[in-house]
């Protein structure tokens, strides 16, 4: 690479992302939308095939692109992670409009999905993003993890797991193993709030990820894990709970129910 695209590779990375995002290179898609391009970036490098971990709200999900880059570099997953995609701004009254990037949809963050609106430029973001998750794949896509973030009160205290070809008795076994990680990953960090693990179908979930699996990325996987970060696990704890999260799916790939 050039010293003059190496340059504006890092300037185009640093406007949307910091440290561990810059860790994965260059490998960033600007997607058309008609004559314009849509206002936002997929950033994917590969990894171990098969396994990808990714971020599709990236900026919107704050901290949820650092997270994922970091959970790659530190487990060998491959890394997806889309940032920007945001077509209304906050406001005073809550999140504003966006590309779900993760299914063909428009829509609010923490709407239910019945109000997010199918388009043609939802749907061009979309199949971007797929054709990204497809291609780190290098092969067929054994897991998928994706990376999200809430700010709901009543799942602040706690990290939801929604799953792909996951039955009652392995999402114990995943639930179990999440604990055990958590505890050993807290007894150096005394400070940190235990958040709860919850994992479905053993568990009931506020976010169980039903558009993503009916109408996007989630259909693809044979087994999917959908995870969900309060603030605390993406702010004042982030690098313990990035921790904690990479130990967790390094395990979870060499489960044999879900190579």
């Amino acid at each position: 690479m050039t010293p003059t695209r190496l340059h504006r590779c890092i300037l185009r990375l640093a406007s949307v992302a910091s440290g561990s995002l810059l860790l994965w290179g260059c490998a960033t898609q600007r997607v058309p939308l008609g004559r314009e391009p849509a206002p936002g970036d997929i950033t994917g490098r590969p990894g171990r095939p098969g396994l990808v971990v990714a971020a599709p709200h990236g900026t919107s999900d704050l901290n949820t692109g650092e997270i994922a880059g970091d959970i790659a570099r530190r487990s060998s997953f491959a890394v997806v992670i889309a940032t920007g995609f945001v077509l209304d701004g906050e406001t005073r009254d809550g999140a504003g409009r966006r590309y779900q990037v993760n299914r063909p949809f428009e829509g609010v963050p923490g709407r239910p999905p019945a109000e997010e609106q199918a388009s043609e430029a939802a749907r061009r973001v979309y199949d971007a993003y797929e054709a990204r998750v497809r291609e780190v794949a290098q092969g067929p896509l054994r897991l998928y993890v994706e990376i999200h973030g809430n700010n709901h009160g009543d799942a602040a205290g706690r990290i939801e797991i929604a799953t792909v070809g996951v039955d009652r008795e392995l999402a114990l076994r995943v639930k179990t193993l999440a604990e055990l990680i958590r505890d050993a990953h807290l007894r150096a960090h005394p400070a940190a709030p235990r958040l709860a693990i919850l994992v479905e179908p053993a568990d009931t979930l506020r976010y169980n990820a039903s558009a993503a699996k009916r109408d996007g990325i989630l259909r693809l996987p044979p087994r999917a894990l959908h995870v969900e970060l309060p603030q605390a696990a993406r702010l004042q704890w982030r690098a313990v709970y990035t921790g904690i999260l990479a130990e967790f799916l390094a395990e979870v790939a060499t489960l044999p129910s879900l190579r």
